[in-house]
């Protein structure tokens, strides 16, 4: 009896433990713990991938509030507005979100993304895109056999160039901005959504001055 006793005592303090980590419902906790045999390393790497999964079904929810913000750089040399949309117009006012969404700006400062995501590709774009890649690689010599591979990955290339959720994130190149999405959707608990930026930049069109700027921004992440 004793025992069971302090068996029940030693798992309490590891639920109690876990929530203090991840800050997940005492049931989620209990239940991490259950399947990774009251490992609590496991069992954060566990709420972690549950908690992206719970993202994904989030995101079919209507995100209709949110808020605009404007990120200035550089005293004024390049500017971005973005739209971010969450559920309810408390979670927009959550200092954490407001974070992030200016983060968001940083980004597309920094990284100079074209459209949000794959989807709002024009597809004559993207046909454009795999012809001038599939040419470069019969021109390099490329065996024909091997040229479609090439070319989706040539693609992909573009992507994470020019789609903000494909771009690596400046904060953390490990990630990609989607993940970040996901990330944030679990920790607030709301589906959030990217609508729309623009980015103005001075004399724009002069590599020379983009690349210096991509530069700073990055310094200052770091």
């Amino acid at each position: 009896m004793l025992q069971e006793v302090c068996h029940m005592a030693g798992s309490i303090e590891l639920i109690k433990e876990l929530r203090a980590k991840t800050g997940a419902g005492m049931m989620d906790c209990k239940k991490a713990l259950a399947e990774n045999n009251q490992d609590i390393e496991k069992a954060i790497a566990w709420l972690r991938e549950k908690g992206i999964a719970s993202a994904d079904k989030k995101s079919s929810r209507v995100a209709a509030e949110g808020i605009v913000d404007a990120y200035i750089h550089g005293g004024g040399r390049v500017g971005v507005l973005i739209e971010v949309n969450i559920e309810t117009d408390f979670a927009a006012k959550n200092e954490e979100f407001q974070r992030f969404v200016r983060d968001l700006g940083m980004q597309v400062a920094a990284m100079s993304p074209r459209w949000v995501s794959r989807d709002e590709i024009p597809q004559e774009e993207i046909e454009k895109e795999r012809t001038i890649v599939r040419n470069q690689a019969l021109n390099e010599g490329k065996p024909e056999k091997i040229v479609d591979k090439i070319v989706e990955g040539r693609l992909t290339k573009f992507y994470e160039e020019n789609c903000l959720l494909d771009q690596a994130y400046v904060k953390d190149d490990s990630k990609k901005i989607e993940t970040v999405v996901k990330e944030m959707i679990a920790k607030i608990g709301e589906n959030i959504s990217i609508r729309r930026f623009t980015r103005y930049e001075m004399g724009e069109g002069l590599q020379k001055r983009e690349d210096n700027f991509a530069d700073e921004v990055m310094k200052q992440v770091q």
